[in-house]
């Protein structure tokens, strides 16, 4: 037996169909597997909640061997996982094609997928993940959805956090009034002197990115405009990521399939296709062929799909950027998304960053315990502002300037958290996506 993952690690299609996959026994086997190769080795203890509360499961036995651990205990380590995927792309010497055959991330997956076939997803969390529906709705009332949601609002707030399950500190996401797709019905004046002109992309607005943070598809839509690359914006519906946290993996597939038939005719037209989020990017890209393997529309999809920072510097690379952008000699510190990482890209958005004259970038590359809608809730908010704290401190210790994270919800986390380290000192300006700086550079503010 070899050890080490000295080869590029490699995923399975997930067997979500097969009944097995959800049978309660099955599922116990392959948890008992896995945790005592994970106990033998622990070199993911410093990644997430998980590893640790595994390893104090084991440790806090009778024989100090997961032998002793009741399997009851297990749910507590599923459900301090985020679906992050750090573990298996960059510390498991164990992932296939390793003979043991190791998936961490996707097992946790499977758990509760058995969750969901025995109908133990609670109501609140389901409400949370109707992405599409809460976001329409509360688009028409953005102004007293925000107030309502706020963290400072001592009336009506604690009421709704209790019933949703959400923690009362932790700062949610705010809504427009005005949707991407409603914006993107005024097209930017397309620059067709820049070396990257001819090419096309589609905007897949993401439901953050069409309900939320229209602003983000804004400015990369103007940022592509002045570098020649037209492009239309298209929400079939959202991607399925806050589905899959909770192993509703057939309505992820529904969704899949649906936007994929969607974006058929656009890629057929050779348009490229841009996510709004790195999340939404891993799921097209990654998750969605796992899921769907034998789906022609899906893999066509994966193919053609980029993050935004990786697009603009694929241009870049290719033929370069459009001249114009003004210096911005400013200290920017960018925050590497997790579903980021995953992608295998590289840091991108700090590549892109650095094609800004004079900035000054400095990278934090380390999970900031966020999670999507794991992050809000009242039994893992605490733990996510322990796990992000480094991330916080480090940000706080780079002065002055900006901050920003590829994953929106991840840099409003790592601002609460610089908000929690207090001081005198002024802190750095939240930016919501890398993609700002380039349009601000280009329209000459800093």
């Amino acid at each position: 037996m070899r050890e080490g993952s000295l080869e590029a690690p490699t995923r399975h299609p997930i067997a979500w169909q097969d009944p097995a996959f959800t049978d309660p026994a099955a599922v116990e086997k392959e948890l008992e597997r896995v945790f005592d190769i994970c106990h033998t080795c622990r070199r993911c203890f410093s990644l997430c909640d998980s590893f640790p509360r595994l390893f104090d499961l084991i440790d806090e036995a009778p024989t100090q061997e997961l032998d002793s651990v009741d399997p009851k205990n297990f749910k507590s380590v599923v459900d301090a996982c985020t679906l992050c995927d750090m573990c298996f792309l960059t510390k498991c010497p164990y992932v296939p094609p390793h003979e043991f055959d190791l998936d961490f991330p996707h097992l946790m997956l499977r758990y509760r997928a058995m969750e969901e076939n025995q109908g133990k997803i609670g109501f609140a969390d389901k409400q949370l993940a109707a992405t599409d529906r809460n976001g329409a709705l509360a688009g028409l009332v953005a102004p007293v959805a925000n107030w309502a949601t706020s963290r400072d609002n001592k009336t009506v707030g604690p009421i709704l956090r209790s019933a949703a399950g959400l923690h009362p500190d932790a700062t949610l996401p705010k809504y427009s009034g005005h949707s991407l797709i409603n914006l993107s019905a005024q097209t930017p004046v397309l620059n067709r002197d820049a070396p990257a002109f001819g090419r096309k992309a589609v905007l897949y607005a993401t439901c953050f990115g069409n309900y939320n943070a229209p602003d983000v598809g804004m400015a990369t839509r103007a940022v592509l405009a002045r570098n020649g690359v037209e492009t239309q914006v298209v929400y079939p519906r959202c991607c399925g990521m806050p589905l899959l946290e909770q192993g509703r993996i057939g309505e992820v597939a529904d969704n899949a399939h649906q936007v994929a038939l969607a974006m058929k005719d656009w890629i057929a037209k050779g348009y490229d296709v841009i996510a709004l989020v790195p999340s939404c990017a891993l799921m097209l890209k990654f998750e969605w062929p796992l899921i769907l393997p034998e789906d022609p529309d899906v893999a066509a999809l994966s193919k053609s799909t980029f993050d935004i920072s990786e697009y603009v510097v694929d241009i870049a690379r290719k033929v370069g950027l459009a001249p114009g952008l003004a210096p911005m000699a400013t200290s920017m510190t960018v925050h590497m998304a997790c579903h980021a990482r995953a992608q295998n890209m590289g840091q991108k958005a700090a590549e892109m960053l650095r094609l800004v004259p004079q900035a000054k970038v400095k990278v934090i590359e380390r999970c900031s315990g966020h999670g999507g809608s794991w992050g809000f809730k009242k039994e893992f908010f605490e733990v996510g502002m322990k796990v992000g704290a480094p991330i916080a401190r480090q940000a706080a210790q780079n002065g002055a300037g900006f901050v920003m994270s590829e994953c929106p919800l991840a840099g409003v986390h790592i601002q609460q958290g610089i908000e929690r380290l207090g001081g005198d000192e002024a802190k750095p300006t939240l930016v919501t996506h890398p993609i700002q700086i380039l349009a601000r550079a280009y329209e000459g503010s800093a």
